[in-house]
């Protein structure tokens, strides 16, 4: 495995921190800085991906014939690294990171003319619908029915944890066409236009009194045969497709690193440097980042030679959310009683924060360090449930890898 940067990549970083210096403005950083989601804002995530359309690095993971910028494996995570380093809010993953690849892969030349283009200016606002009551975990249980009726489909059912349903305008779902002995057969994906009369969407508070969950009811919602991805009754081989792209591949080692360094200097402001105890679980979690990132080489190695990442996409997966967690609890035991005040007023969370009246004068207790670590411990929880949870992935990983 040869990492070394040639000369074409260290050129290529030079002209993404470039751009980063002109393009990521002081209040993008300050919102990336003080972000409590993993999802940043709908504001910000949209005025930052004006920025990268305009430069036509909106989705670095496209080829160019479909509007990407066309970039290797190398590329992608230079431009991955780089842009956590700096700070730069994530754009919503659920168009561009996922269903934009699965219609890459499985859309009709029609969908991808219609859909893509969309999705990288930003005029499609796209949401996930899979989980349902009952069918988060194992998801080929879900119950949400598709009945053919002429050119249409006539769709029932109900999505939760439907991330930004709230300001979406399409949303992919995975439906049931038919039910057959074996349950991953006879379901569909389907593109459902949000405007669509039946459609409703009902608020899911988070514990750091966040909306950015939802709830998304669907009734005798006439959806046209057209909006198929795939085959009819196979879309359990293009979820599994999409999977590749919502588990793995991504790079986290570097903003969990930056998360870290803001944690030691916590820990200095607050006389924490001698706590012999707290500084050795910093210093572990230290090195489990640094192995963290030393599979996302490998696995990126692996895909410059045109192999698949395996069971490393949920090793990478498991390992990237449970650090995060410990993360999140350092970082509450470093700001000590300035962890307390629920103040969202002081960082930007990913969605408005019902039922909450900021003082009138804007006060804002304790420290800036500290304003963002109760909100995102607590937004933190879900990373081991969502993209499939982390029991699921020890599940994959002990029959691929262990064989049992």
């Amino acid at each position: 495995m040869d990492l070394a940067w040639s000369a074409e990549d260290r050129a290529f970083q030079d002209e993404v921190r470039a751009f980063l210096d002109k393009e990521l403005t002081p209040a993008l950083r300050e919102r990336g800085r003080r972000m409590t989601s993993v999802y940043a804002d709908y504001d910000t995530s949209m005025e930052w991906q004006r920025r990268l359309h305009a430069r036509g690095w909106a989705a670095p993971a496209w080829p160019t014939e479909f509007g990407g910028p066309g970039w290797d494996v190398v590329k992608r995570y230079i431009w991955a690294r780089e842009t956590s380093i700096a700070g730069a809010p994530p754009l919503s993953p659920m168009g561009i990171g996922m269903c934009g690849p699965v219609l890459i892969g499985h859309g009709t030349p029609q969908q991808q003319a219609y859909y893509l283009p969309r999705m990288l200016s930003g005029e499609h606002f796209w949401c996930q619908g899979y989980s349902e009551p009952g069918s988060g975990s194992d998801l080929a249980s879900l119950q949400m029915s598709a009945v053919a009726d002429g050119d249409d489909f006539i769709c029932n059912g109900h999505k939760l944890w439907t991330t930004h349903a709230a300001v979406a305008n399409w949303i992919f779902c995975l439906v049931r066409t038919s039910r057959e002995q074996i349950i991953q057969q006879g379901i569909t994906f389907l593109l459902i236009d949000m405007a669509t009369p039946g459609v409703t969407v009902k608020p899911i508070i988070s514990l750091s009194g966040e909306h950015i969950q939802n709830d998304v009811f669907f009734t005798d919602v006439r959806v046209p045969k057209a909006n198929v991805v795939g085959r009819v009754g196979e879309g359990w081989t293009v979820a599994k497709y999409l999977m590749q792209f919502e588990r793995g591949g991504g790079v986290s080692a570097p903003g969990l690193a930056a998360r870290l360094g803001k944690i030691r200097a916590m820990a200095e402001a607050e006389g924490l440097t001698e706590n012999r105890s707290f500084m050795a679980r910093v210093a572990e979690a230290g090195i489990a980042v640094e192995a963290l990132e030393a599979v996302e080489l490998r696995v990126m190695s692996k895909l410059s030679n045109g192999e698949a990442p395996g069971a490393e996409s949920s090793l990478m997966k498991t390992v990237s959310t449970e650090l995060s967690q410990r993360l999140t609890e350092l970082a509450v035991e470093a700001a000590g009683v300035y962890a307390t005040p629920y103040q969202p007023h002081a960082v930007a969370p990913g969605g408005p924060s019902p039922g909450f009246t900021p003082p009138a004068d804007g006060f804002v207790a304790g420290p800036e360090r500290a304003w963002t670590v109760t909100s995102k411990y607590l937004n933190d929880r879900a990373g081991s449930i969502y993209a499939g949870t982390n029991e699921i992935q020890r599940n994959i990983m002990a029959k691929a890898v262990l064989g049992i």
